[in-house]
C-alpha cells in the first residue's frame, strides 16, 4: 500500500503551490508534465519492483559467506530499475548528470518507495545523500571521478560517522587521515552502524568518512571529511567511479542485525587494517563536520518521510482490512442471527483508524513543507532572503525528523491493533512495518538529541529570528483560513497554541541564560513533542483551508475528490480536538520548569 497518489498532487500543487516554483528560474526546465511523469513512474516502479519482495528482504535478511554479504536477487533488480530510471540523481542539476527536478518532488517519490520497501530504498537514498554532498562540496576532479558512477548506480555511497566508543558523541571519534604527500590521506579506524557498508549490489561503494588529521583541534571542530572507496579507480580521469580497481583496505567486521530495515545490510568497517586506505579531502580541513552535516540535514527530511511513508502504509492496509473484516454487530442489535458488520463500523475502530490519518497526513504535509524550503532556499536570489529561509529550514529540520518518526510509528501501532490477533502474526505486514518505523527514532539522530538540538541551538540563534519567522508564517496563514467561517475554531486554538508555544520558549532561554541550562535542556524533549504538534496542526490548518476552498468551488467535484477532501476538513478537526489539546498540556508542564530529573539521584533508580 503506497502513499496515495491524490494526497501527493494534492500537497504538492494544492497546498504547497508547486507550479509557482516550477514558474521560478531555477526550475526553468520543469514543468507539471515533467512532474506527473516522473511520479507516474515512481509509482509504477515502487508497485513492481519494489513492493513484491519487500516481506521477502525483511525475511532473508543479509548473510556473510564465504566473505561475501548475499542478499536476494531481487533487491539488486530493484536498485538498477531506479537508477536506471534516474531517480538516484533526480534533484542534482542537470550539468551535473541529474533530472534537475525540485528536492520536493524527490522526496515526495522516496516517500513512496519507503511505503513500497523502506530498506531497499535506503541504499539508494544513502547514494543520493552523498552524491549531493560531493557535488556541492567536492572538487572538479572529484565529481568527475565518481557521481556519474553512483548517478547511474554503478557505485552506491554510505555516511561514516559513528564508531564503536562514539556513538553520537561525534567529539569521541578516533578515525585518523594521515597526509601521504600526494594530497591523499591514509586513513585508518573503525567505524560501526555503517549502513550499505559492505555488498555486490555495485561494482564500488563511495564511503563519505569522517576522520581527524593529526595536529588538528580536539573536539567536534578537528573532524575532516573524506573520500573513502571500497575499490580504488584505475583511471580517475575517466569519471569511472564505479570501476573496480584494488582493494582500497576497507574490510568488514561483522554485520549487525537490527529489529527492522532487514533488507539493508548494516556493518561494522575497519580502514587500514588489511593494507593502505587511501582517502580524499573534501573541501577544507577541519570543516568535514559541516560538510556532513549538509548531507544529515536532507537525510533528516528523508527519515521523516520514511517514517510518514511505513505510517501511511500500515493504515493504508488497516483501512482495507477494516472494510473486509466481518465482525460483531451494532451495539443495539441483540440477534445473533443478524449478518456480522466490515469492522470499520465499530466506534473504536474508527478511533484508530481517524488517528492514523490525522498523524501520517500531518506528518507527510510537515516533511513536503521542509523540501519544500530546500528548494525556495536554491531558487532564492537575495542574500537576505536566503538567511532568512536557511534559519526557519534549520528550525524545523529536527522537527521534520522526530515528529514523524514518533506519532507514525503510534500510527503502526494502532495499525496492528485495527487487524487484531492477526496483526500480531506475519500473516499481514503490520508488525513488519511497526519493526521497520521503530528504526526511524535512532535514525540521523534521537528523539533527544534533536530536542537539544532545537531548545538549545536553533530557537536562540539570531535572537530567535528563526522562531519569529515560524510564528510569522502561522499567523500568515490563520489570517488566510479566516476567509473560511467554518475553521475559526481551529484557527484560535492555534493562535492560542503559537502564543503558548513563544512564551514557555521565552522562559525556557532565560532560565538557559541565567546560568541553569540542566534545568532548561532536562525540558528539551518534551518541548520537541509539543512543538512539532503545533507545527503539524499549523499543516493541517493549511491543508485545510485549501480543502474548505475547494469545496465551494462552484465547478462540479466528482464523488471521490469530494470525499477526499471533506476527509480532510474531518482529519483536521480530530487533530484540534485530540492532538493540539495534548501539546498546550505540555507546554503547561514545561512552563512549571519540571526538575524531576535532576532531582533523583542515581541509586533511586
Amino acid at each position: 500500500m503506497l502513499i496515495p497518489r491524490r494526497d501527493l498532487d494534492f500537497q504538492l500543487f494544492d497546498v504547497l503551490g508547486l507550479d509557482e516554483l516550477l514558474g521560478r528560474p531555477r526550475f526553468a526546465d520543469c514543468d507539471r508534465p515533467a512532474v506527473d511523469a516522473v511520479l507516474d513512474a515512481a509509482y509504477a516502479l515502487a508497485a513492481a519492483r519494489f513492493a513484491p519482495h519487500a516481506a521477502l528482504a525483511d525475511a532473508a535478511e543479509p548473510r556473510l559467506d564465504g566473505g561475501r554479504v548475499w542478499l536476494p536477487d531481487e533487491t539488486q533488480a530493484a536498485l538498477a530499475a531506479y537508477a536506471a530510471g534516474g531517480f538516484i540523481g533526480a534533484a542534482l542539476p542537470r550539468p551535473l548528470g541529474g533530472l534537475g527536478l525540485p528536492f520536493v518532488v524527490s522526496q515526495a517519490c522516496g516517500g513512496v518507495f519507503a511505503a513500497a520497501n523502506v530498506a531497499v530504498h535506503s541504499y539508494a537514498s544513502l547514494t543520493q545523500g552523498a552524491a549531493n554532498v560531493i557535488a556541492r562540496f567536492g572538487t572538479d576532479a572529484q565529481r568527475v571521478r565518481y557521481l556519474a558512477a553512483m548517478l547511474d548506480g554503478r557505485a552506491f555511497g554510505t555516511m561514516c560517522l559513528s564508531e564503536p566508543q562514539a556513538g553520537s558523541s561525534l567529539a569521541d571519534i578516533r578515525t585518523r587521515a594521515t597526509p601521504t604527500g600526494d594530497g591523499r590521506y591514509r586513513i585508518s579506524g573503525q567505524k560501526m552502524w555503517i549502513s550499505g557498508g559492505e555488498h555486490e549490489l555495485s561494482h564500488n561503494i563511495i564511503h563519505l568518512v569522517l576522520a581527524r588529521i593529526p595536529g588538528g583541534p580536539p573536539g567536534t571542530k578537528g573532524i575532516s571529511l573524506f573520500i573513502v572507496p571500497r575499490y580504488r579507480v584505475a583511471d580517475e580521469s575517466a569519471g569511472d567511479g564505479g570501476g573496480r580497481g584494488a582493494s582500497n583496505g576497507v574490510s568488514l567486521i561483522g554485520l549487525n542485525h537490527k529489529m527492522g530495515w532487514r533488507g539493508q545490510v548494516n556493518t561494522a568497517l575497519a580502514f587500514g587494517d588489511t593494507g593502505e586506505c587511501l582517502g580524499e579531502l573534501v573541501g577544507r580541513e577541519h570543516h568535514g563536520l559541516g560538510y556532513m552535516f549538509h548531507m544529515m540535514n536532507e537525510a533528516r527530511v528523508t527519515v521523516g518521510l520514511c517514517a510518514v511513508g511505513l505510517g501511511y502504509a500500515g493504515y493504508r492496509q488497516a483501512l482495507d482490512y477494516a472494510r473486509t473484516r466481518l465482525q460483531g454487530r451494532s451495539p443495539s442489535i441483540k440477534d445473533p442471527a443478524t449478518p456480522q458488520v466490515p469492522i470499520l463500523q465499530h466506534a473504536d475502530v474508527r478511533r484508530m483508524l481517524l488517528a492514523q490519518k490525522a498523524w501520517v497526513e500531518g506528518g507527510l504535509a510537515l516533511t513536503l513543507y521542509c523540501a519544500r524550503l530546500v528548494d525556495d532556499l536554491a531558487a532564492e536570489e537575495s542574500e537576505t532572503g536566503r538567511q532568512g529561509l536557511a534559519l526557519l529550514l534549520e528550525l524545523l529540520t529536527p522537527i521534520a525528523k522526530s515528529w514523524p518518526s514518533e506519532y507514525c510509528l503510534e500510527a503502526n501501532k494502532l495499525a496492528i491493533q485495527v487487524a487484531g490477533g492477526a496483526g500480531y502474526t506475519r500473516d499481514l505486514p503490520f508488525e513488519r512495518l511497526y519493526r521497520d518505523n521503530r528504526l526511524n527514532h535512532i535514525h540521523e539522530g534521537t528523539f533527544g538529541i534533536h530536542g537539544l538540538d532545537l531548545l538549545g541551538r536553533k530557537v536562540v540563534q539570531q535572537d530567535g529570528a528563526a522562531l519569529r519567522s515560524f510564528i510569522g508564517r502561522v499567523q500568515a496563514t490563520i489570517t488566510q483560513a479566516l476567509g473560511e467561517p467554518a475553521l475559526h475554531a481551529e484557527c484560535r486554538a492555534l493562535a492560542a497554541a503559537v502564543r503558548g508555544l513563544a512564551a514557555v520558549t521565552r522562559k525556557l532561554v532565560a532560565v538557559g541564560a541565567d546560568g541553569q541550562t540542566e534545568l532548561a535542556l532536562a525540558n528539551a524533549t518534551l518541548y520537541l513533542d509539543a512543538f512539532g504538534t503545533i507545527a503539524v496542526a499549523w499543516r493541517w490548518l493549511a491543508q485545510a483551508q485549501v480543502a474548505q476552498h475547494a469545496l465551494r468551488d462552484p465547478r462540479p467535484t466528482d464523488d471521490a475528490q469530494r470525499a477526499f477532501l471533506e476527509g480532510k476538513l474531518h482529519a483536521c478537526r480530530w487533530f484540534y480536538r485530540h492532538a493540539l489539546p495534548e501539546a498546550n498540556l505540555r507546554l503547561s508542564t514545561l512552563e512549571r520548569l519540571d526538575d524531576a530529573l535532576l532531582c533523583i539521584c542515581d541509586e533511586h533508580f
